[in-house]
């Protein structure tokens, strides 16, 4: 049997990406190495970063979107004293402080940094501003004033502290700047914070422990071993209830036609829970054919509309 190509395989691969690069970097070593010209990532990581990114292959790349709402867990390390252009150690420095707080003194400021808050986004950051990103304006010498939005921070604890710096563990939702919660936890404790480690220890359903390195494609080029880590589409679909369709719904789906559900009352059941997916679109409902992914639909009523359809 002839071997499946290889730039013919969907799905996900965990990818652990080193410092020192960009994402687009990593993304770029991998679609060299695969000869994969269907290929994406779900969430920049700073070059500064190390760790999980995940990269979507294929069919995945249908549903980046769904991965971007994910929560995601950092490891970090703030220097105190030092404010820098960048808010890490790779900016040039601002300014300085004397000042190194407590434990107890970091401690009582967690909460004030925990939850919904408003986060001022770092200025070299890829926000765009007026179709430009702010980091080119800032190289530029026109730092723009970047509105603070809402983010949400689930989890944020000290780790290890050592008197200059401190190790901290944070869970947070999307949208969040990890070099912003350095720099504003610095200030409100009368200091400057930098970032000189960040690691993504999580995304969704990846992390660390089943991650993947970029070494690995440097040294395996074959199928099979490409296939042996590459994950389904449908991982980052776990929280979307899925429903079974026919041979002719399916067909319909393939065509982007909708489908008109009388007498299913097992989509009307998985309808009604479909209100707090990470989507933010209610109604979601992965229509699975043969065991595998066939479509996103966005169902209301007893219609439910093809929004995403996979060719797997």
């Amino acid at each position: 049997m002839p071997r499946k190509p290889k730039n013919d395989i969907s799905g996900w691969i965990n990818l652990n990406k080193p410092a020192g690069m960009t994402s687009n970097d990593a993304l770029m070593k991998i679609k060299r190495a695969l000869n994969f010209p269907k290929i994406g990532h779900a969430g920049t990581l700073d070059p500064l970063a190390s760790g999980i990114l995940p990269i979507a292959l294929g069919e995945a790349t249908k549903v980046v979107q769904y991965m971007m709402e994910d929560d995601k867990v950092y490891l970090f390390t703030v220097k105190w004293g030092e404010q820098t252009t960048t808010d890490d150690m790779e900016g040039e420095i601002m300014a300085s402080s004397d000042i190194r707080p407590s434990e107890d003194k970091i401690n009582a400021i967690l909460p004030d940094f925990t939850g919904e808050i408003m986060q001022k986004p770092p200025t070299f950051s890829a926000i765009k501003v007026d179709g430009q990103r702010a980091y080119d304006l800032a190289r530029a010498g026109q730092a723009p004033d970047l509105e603070a939005r809402p983010i949400n921070v689930y989890e944020l604890a000290i780790v290890e502290h050592r008197g200059a710096d401190t190790t901290f563990r944070a869970i947070c939702g999307k949208g969040t700047y990890v070099r912003s919660l350095a720099r504003d936890m610095g200030l409100a404790l009368g200091t400057y914070g930098t970032i000189t480690s960040l690691i993504r220890e999580a995304v969704g359903p990846f992390n660390l422990e089943n991650s993947i390195s970029l070494a690995f494609f440097e040294q395996n080029d074959d199928n099979t071993n490409l296939e042996s880590i590459v994950l389904p589409v449908e991982t980052v679909l776990d929280d979307i209830p899925v429903l079974a369709v026919t041979d002719p719904e399916a067909q319909k789906l393939r065509n982007g036609q909708k489908l008109t559900f009388v007498a299913r009352p097992d989509v009307q059941r998985l309808v009604s829970i479909g209100h707090d997916f990470k989507s933010g679109v209610p109604g979601l409902i992965l229509a699975s054919y043969r065991g595998k992914a066939l479509a996103i639909l966005e169902a209301t009523g007893v219609e439910a509309q093809p929004v995403r359809v996979f060719n797997l």
